[in-house]
This record gives structure tokens, C-alpha cells and sequence, in this order.
């Protein structure tokens, strides 16, 4: 892919093709959620266009009409051999939206396979992409830590390996290494498959560091916020826990998991992790690469679902949340539903959003008392299994009144000749565990 440093230059055309599978409100929000996706990357959308077809199969994908409108669009680059008349153009309207510019880029609403891309490319004469690349490149560009950097790099190969053909100018020339040679084009396949096979070796050591640390942190009450990509997890997440995490208006701008305390603390102490955000038609591989890091969603004693209720099509979001996360095998776990950004809807609108999900809690990130509001739910929640208990610590139990105070929750403490009374109140293996110190 180009770079986009000089954004001005990078002026992208985005093709939808319509199935008779596909509802036109549904394409024409698809459409609409890849003008963002292209902006993440630094594009300017300079128009659109759509087509019927009864599959994406074909080879040029659209119609002869429609390409050679593209080659006009895209300024007469390509080669005119890739032009040719096939009258399987099913009649529609007139695009929504027509470049006053000519398009350096054009992107499809649709995956496309290799020998697609490079018809297209030909024709047309400049770069073509899909919508998984897109998606891939956006996720190359903001994984930050390790972990999120090897899963896109294995999304990325594994994208990039059937796109990779011999070159025009003596691709097929073999060179003399393993058997009886190989070409270059084998060679590439071998190369990427060696990387692969490197990249998810050290996945697996970090995942088992990562695994390690959730481990440990098992025994604390865990919130995990889940949701449609820049739906305001972020947003709330640092509202929550009073944290420096990102918050962009882009999309994809979370990739890393992030463990905060809620704060203000309490006793003990409740976790607040992020997780990436979901979106239609994410590409399986990426999906399989994040398990790992949806894995803080998987052992989470509480998942926040954050969704943008000013968004029209919110419901479907939803939709593709709850899919993604019971392929990751979430069940069981209990959920609030959290209809963000409030503060963009009128009164009507509220009301009939709470009639519509009464269970639900309407909030905005943005808005100190909603978060003191969902503090405290999220506290009253972490307290329902615990349960009350009196301790009686005596003074010479060195370490057991700092292991109480970071991990329980103290109602009442007397001072004794024998030591200290405490009435706690604590979840049952926190318990079991000072019992044991106290050798009760």
C-alpha cells in the first residue's frame, strides 16, 4: 500500500457492489463505514460508486459500462486490452456521489481475490484495494505493543501469500537451492511461510505471558468494555479509571489490551481492561490472530458493552459484538449494556431507547455523574458473591492485615487485647486464602 504522508495526494474512489443478497440500507451503511475506514489511513474521499451484480465473481467485478466509467473516473491510465464488452451491467441509478477529482485510489467495498486486484489494477491503472486490506493496513499502523504487532503481521501474511505472483520480467526463471530449484515466486511462498511459522512461535510465548499475568489477576473482580470500534470504549475507559489511554475519533484506534484499576480505588481493588473493537466484516484471520487478546474479555467477571446509541445502526453493531465474542467462546458472563454518548440524543429519543432496552444504562463518557453512576454500579455488581465474614488477626500475624486491607473490603475493625476483630466482606477465595494465613 502507498504511503499517505502527503494525504492530498491519496484521493480515493469506493465502489459498493449491491448482491441481491445485500439490502440496500445495508450496503449504503457498509459504504458509509468504509469512508471512515479510508480516512483512518489518511485518504480523501473524493466519490462513489455502485453497481448490481448478481455475484462478485467476475473478474473485472463490475460490468464493462461501469469499468470503463472507473477508467474515466480514475483518469484513462490503465490498458485498454482489460476493457471490454461483456452487456452483463444490470441497469441502475446514477451514483450518489461523482469525483471532481480523478481518483489515485479505488477500493471496493468487497474482499477481492488476487486475480481480481490485478485485472482491476491493469485496467484501471492504478492501486486497487478491498476492504480486508484496508482494515489490515489500519491494523498495522496502530498495534503498539508486541503482542498486537505479531497478530497483524500474521493477518498480514497470511492476506499477502495468495496475492503473490511471478513478476513479468523473468518470474519464472528457477534458481538453483532446494531440489531442483525453485522459482522466485517460490521462493517468496517459502519465505513467508518460514516468517509465519516464526511470528506465531513467539505469539505463543507471549500469549503465555499474557496468560501468566491474567492468572494472577483471577482472583480480582474484572470489567472488560467491549464494543463496536469507536463506539467510546476508550473514552470510558479512561473516565473509569482516570487513565492517559488513547482516545482518537478513528477507527481502530485501540488495539492493545489495557489493565487499569477503577478509580477512585476501592478495597479491593476492581480491574478495567480494553479490548479492540469489533467491526462488520472483520476478516477472519484478524479475528483469530485477537484471540488472544479477547481473551481479557473471555475471563472477565463483567462485560460492558459500550454502544454508540446516537449511531442509527447500533443494533446491528451489537449484532456483530455478540457474534465475535461467542466465537471466541464468551458465555455465561454477565453484561451491562451501556448506550453511550447520551448526550447527542433528546429526551424522546432516550425514552424510547430505555423502553426498548430497560435493563440498559444510558450514559455519556463525557459526563462526570453518568461515570460516578456507573462506578458505583460496577462496585454494587463486584459485591454480589462476596460474602461477610469476622476475622479476628492477632498482632504477631505479620503481612495478614496488608493482605486484608488491598484485597477485602474492611465494614468494621476493633482493636482487642488479642489482636484485631474485622468484619470483611470479600469473595470466597480471598477468604479461604487469609483463613489459611491465619491458620484457621
Amino acid at each position: 500500500m502507498k504511503s499517505t504522508k502527503n494525504a492530498a495526494l491519496d484521493r480515493v474512489l469506493l465502489v459498493s457492489i449491491r448482491t441481491a443478497k445485500i439490502r440496500d440500507a445495508e450496503a449504503e451503511a457498509s459504504l458509509d463505514e468504509l469512508k471512515r475506514l479510508v480516512k483512518t489511513l489518511g485518504f480523501r474521499v473524493v466519490g462513489t460508486q455502485s453497481q448490481r451484480q448478481s455475484s462478485t465473481s467476475k473478474i473485472t467485478v463490475v460490468g464493462s459500462g461501469k469499468l470503463q466509467e472507473l477508467v474515466r473516473l480514475t483518469g484513462n491510465r490503465g490498458a485498454e486490452d482489460y476493457v471490454e464488452d461483456d452487456h452483463d451491467d444490470i441497469p441502475e441509478s446514477p451514483p450518489e456521489e461523482t469525483p471532481f477529482e480523478m481518483a489515485d485510489v479505488v477500493v471496493f467495498d468487497c474482499d477481492l481475490s488476487p486475480s481480481q486486484i490485478r485485472h482491476l489494477g491493469n485496467a484501471l491503472g492504478i492501486e486497487v484495494l478491498d476492504r480486508t486490506g484496508v482494515i489490515i493496513e489500519i491494523f498495522s499502523r496502530h498495534a503498539r505493543t508486541r503482542a498486537a504487532r505479531l497478530q497483524v503481521e500474521i493477518a498480514r501474511l497470511n492476506y499477502q501469500v495468495p496475492r503473490l505472483r511471478d513478476a513479468d520480467d523473468g518470474g519464472n526463471e528457477r534458481f538453483m537451492g532446494q531440489g531442483t530449484g525453485e522459482s522466485a515466486l517460490e521462493i517468496d511462498r517459502r519465505r513467508i511461510r518460514d516468517r509465519l511459522a516464526e511470528l506465531r512461535r513467539e505469539l505463543d510465548d507471549v500469549q503465555k505471558v499474557m496468560k501468566d499475568r491474567r492468572t494472577q489477576r483471577s482472583a480480582q473482580f474484572s470489567v472488560a468494555l467491549v464494543g463496536y470500534t469507536n463506539a467510546g470504549k476508550s473514552s470510558t475507559m479512561r473516565a473509569l479509571t482516570g487513565s492517559e489511554v488513547l482516545v482518537e475519533d478513528k477507527l481502530f484506534a485501540t488495539l492493545d489490551t489495557t489493565v487499569r484499576a477503577l478509580h477512585p480505588e476501592t478495597q479491593p481493588r476492581i480491574l478495567v481492561s480494553d479490548t479492540v473493537g469489533f467491526i462488520k466484516k472483520l476478516p477472519h484471520d484478524l479475528v483469530a490472530s485477537f484471540h488472544s487478546t479477547l481473551d481479557e474479555a473471555r475471563d472477565a467477571s463483567l462485560l460492558l458493552y459500550v454502544v454508540d446509541a446516537a449511531d442509527p445502526s447500533f443494533r446491528s453493531q451489537l449484532h456483530v459484538v455478540n457474534e465475535v465474542l461467542e466465537e471466541i467462546g464468551v458465555e455465561d458472563i454477565p453484561k451491562l449494556l451501556l448506550l453511550n454518548k447520551s448526550d447527542q440524543l433528546n429526551d424522546t429519543q432516550k425514552e424510547i431507547l430505555m423502553e426498548e432496552f430497560p435493563d440498559a444504562m444510558m450514559m455519556s463518557s463525557r459526563n462526570p455523574a453518568d461515570i460516578a453512576i456507573l462506578h458505583e454500579r460496577i462496585v454494587m455488581l463486584s459485591e454480589g458473591d462476596m460474602q461477610e465474614e469476622e476475622l479476628l488477626v492477632p498482632y504477631t500475624a505479620k503481612g495478614v492485615i496488608g493482605e486484608i486491607r488491598a484485597n477485602m473490603r474492611v465494614l468494621k475493625e476493633d482493636y482487642e487485647e488479642s489482636g484485631i476483630r474485622l468484619q470483611v466482606r470479600s469473595g470466597e477465595l480471598e477468604l479461604e486464602r487469609v483463613k489459611k494465613m491465619l491458620e484457621i
